[in-house]
């Protein structure tokens, strides 16, 4: 099964992304995560892509396009693969269909998650991120067991430089600017699911599932 997750920051689709890797065996890419380990290791595409992402801006399609490859030629996508953050705009899918057309792959759904701005900005600014083994916890809706420190490792939680009311305004700007046309993209070829986002992680997860007529 491969499948795409559309949804703005602080909608949830790394917390349904796990479940869908547990539940279908599915593996997540996240060019999020991926543009973060790149600006940790310094690498030229992490230089890059660093300053456009403290302003919460897009990274450009060709360094997100070039990421997402290098990750399909590391391989271990057998049982399908389920793409989170990407594509943002309408080159990046042109480039994800392009992708799959050469190497014989079927996109079977693409995923958007609905959820209200209000919501969002309070996701967003509660998350809390472990920099040391990337487990992510809320102030309010999922807090460690000891105030701002981890529970698997100890290691004092963070807040990442672009979870703030600011950086999230500049992100969903940009994103409902772009979205719409990815959106259409995929719905005229009868392939969108839009999912409301809202409510505990199970009641979501058990929507995604109805969605993919599990």
């Amino acid at each position: 099964m491969n499948l795409v997750f559309l949804g703005p920051a602080g909608s949830g689709k790394g917390t349904q992304a796990k479940k869908l890797e547990s539940a279908y065996g599915v593996v997540q890419i996240s060019t999020g995560d991926l543009l973060r380990e790149a600006v940790r290791e310094g690498t030229p595409l992490g230089q890059k892509a660093e300053p456009l992402m403290r302003q919460g801006k897009l990274v450009p399609d060709d360094l997100v396009i070039g990421v997402i490859e290098d990750r399909f030629r590391q391989g271990g996508l057998e049982k399908g693969v389920l793409l989170d953050g990407f594509p943002r705009t309408l080159p990046q899918a042109e480039a994800l269909d392009s992708m799959f057309a050469r190497t014989g792959v079927r996109l079977d759904k693409v995923l958007s998650l609905e959820v209200p701005p209000s919501i969002l900005v309070d996701r967003v600014t509660g998350r809390r991120s472990c920099p040391k083994c990337g487990t992510v916890y809320h102030v309010k809706a999922a807090p460690p067991k000891v105030p701002g420190i981890c529970d698997l490792d100890g290691t004092e939680l963070i807040q990442r430089s672009d979870d703030t009311a600011e950086k999230l305004a500049n992100r969903l700007a940009v994103f409902e600017t772009e979205i719409p046309k990815v959106k259409r993209h995929y719905g005229d070829r009868g392939l969108l699911a839009e999912v409301d986002g809202t409510g505990a992680p199970d009641e979501v997860f058990a929507r995604i599932r109805e969605a993919l007529g599990a």
